[in-house]
């Protein structure tokens, strides 16, 4: 059985990474809103207590999960532990006494309790001893419904208002200012300011040896040259290659040395990595562990439809979906600097072919659009379940990659 969710990431006001959401569907057959809440939820403490913990899936960051009034009464926060997850309300819960008494225990018991899409009415303000936070969907409430509830939260210093949807820096920076603590939604996803600018030689010469890597044949003279030349570039190669998680014997002293110990494949990872974390250090680091996400899965996708997609280049090719939204720049005018094979510079400008509905799919997987996620999954012929399986292998990778060049 496979934990069919996706997870959003919730930021703070710094743009790091504060908690995760999951949202849950019961299969890539059983689409919501066919699956009622009372069952979402209850598939997903299922899951994360017989198959795979929560804490696995979300980086041992909270977990935003939402509950009905009926999955409160059986109790099943309460078999997560308090610290691994927020309790969210949903927004289709009335508030009566029932409610109430339950927020209570449970803020008793060290929970933190959220309100979901929350909408002013002054019987919440019964509840707001217990509850922690707040979310606000901005896409559907006016900014004089949103002005409303910071009035009507301001003396409960302890409550933190979270902004969902937010789309734009533009809406981030309002919101920031409104004194919002938290925000959800793809805004970090997305360039900030699209402009042009020159890369720096640093990330020339990091694009050069990502197109080195791409072929088929590796030029390990070319390759170190390249290395030879940055002195930053080769110590952290040195120090990947010398990590825990390769169980080395023998310490590896040289470049050469290393480029022959990983193969291409890990050090095709490692540039990707690289490359994505020093292309722009004022990036949030969840923009990165997005791409890196997206590039591990369409490399293990690929690999299950060898004849469709290049392996080669898959890896590539799902981390430069988001080198706009890194640079802050067009993807045309990025793709005119690098030196890419064509193959990967054609399906993130055109849109079109099996690469480019691979790195679509992905997409809604994050955004946990499961209608047009069975929809790219049948176009491509992929086993579903094999497709939710890589996923999460891609997350729990990219997790692990992240970590370690921090």
């Amino acid at each position: 059985m496979y934990f069919y969710a996706a997870r959003q990431p919730i930021l703070d006001k710094n743009k790091k990474l504060f908690a995760y959401e999951l949202l849950f569907r019961d299969s890539l057959d059983n689409v919501f809103p066919d699956v009622d809440g009372d069952e979402a939820t209850s598939k997903m403490i299922e899951a994360s207590q017989f198959n795979m913990g929560i804490s696995e899936f979300t980086g041992s960051k909270p977990a935003f999960i939402n509950f009905t009034q009926e999955t409160l009464t059986q109790g099943y926060a309460e078999m997560l532990a308090p610290e691994e997850v927020v309790i969210e309300v949903l927004e289709t819960v009335k508030p009566g006494k029932k409610l109430l008494a339950q927020c209570k225990e449970l803020h008793r018991k060290g929970y933190t309790i959220a309100l979901d899409d929350y909408e002013h009415q002054s019987v919440w303000g019964h509840f707001y001893p217990y509850i922690k936070i707040i979310k606000i969907d901005i896409q559907s409430s006016s900014l004089d419904e949103i002005k409303q509830v910071i009035t009507a939260t301001k003396d409960h210093t302890h409550i933190q208002l979270l902004a969902e949807k937010v789309e734009t820096y533009e809406e981030y920076n309002q919101l920031l200012q409104m004194g919002f603590e938290y925000f959800q939604g793809f805004f970090f996803a997305k360039p900030e300011v699209v402009k042009t600018k020159t890369l720096s030689p640093s990330q020339l010469a990091m694009a050069e040896l990502l197109y080195e890597t791409s072929k088929t044949e590796l030029d390990l003279n070319s390759i170190t040259s390249v290395f030879e030349r940055d002195v930053s570039l080769s110590y952290k190669l040195l120090r990947y290659a010398n990590s825990a998680i390769f169980r080395r014997r023998n310490e590896i002293s040289t470049i050469k040395q290393a480029l022959v110990i990983l193969g291409s494949g890990e050090l095709k990872r490692f540039l990707g990595l690289m490359f994505a974390v020093t292309a722009n250090p004022d990036k949030p680091t969840e923009l990165i562990k997005l791409a890196m996400t997206r590039a591990k899965f369409c490399e293990l996708v690929a690999q299950d439809i060898r004849s469709e997609i290049d392996v080669s280049i898959a890896f590539l090719t799902g981390l430069l979906s988001m080198i706009d939204a890194i640079l802050d720049e067009s993807m045309e005018s990025i793709m005119e600097k690098l030196p890419l094979a064509q193959d990967i510079k054609d399906p993130l400008l055109t849109k079109k072919g099996p690469m480019a509905a691979l790195i679509k799919l992905v997409e809604l997987i994050e955004h946990a659009d499961w209608d047009k996620t069975n929809l790219v999954i049948e176009k491509l012929k992929l086993d579903k379940d094999k497709a939710v399986e890589h996923y999460n292998q891609a997350l729990a990778w990219a997790d692990e990659q992240t970590d370690l060049a921090g």
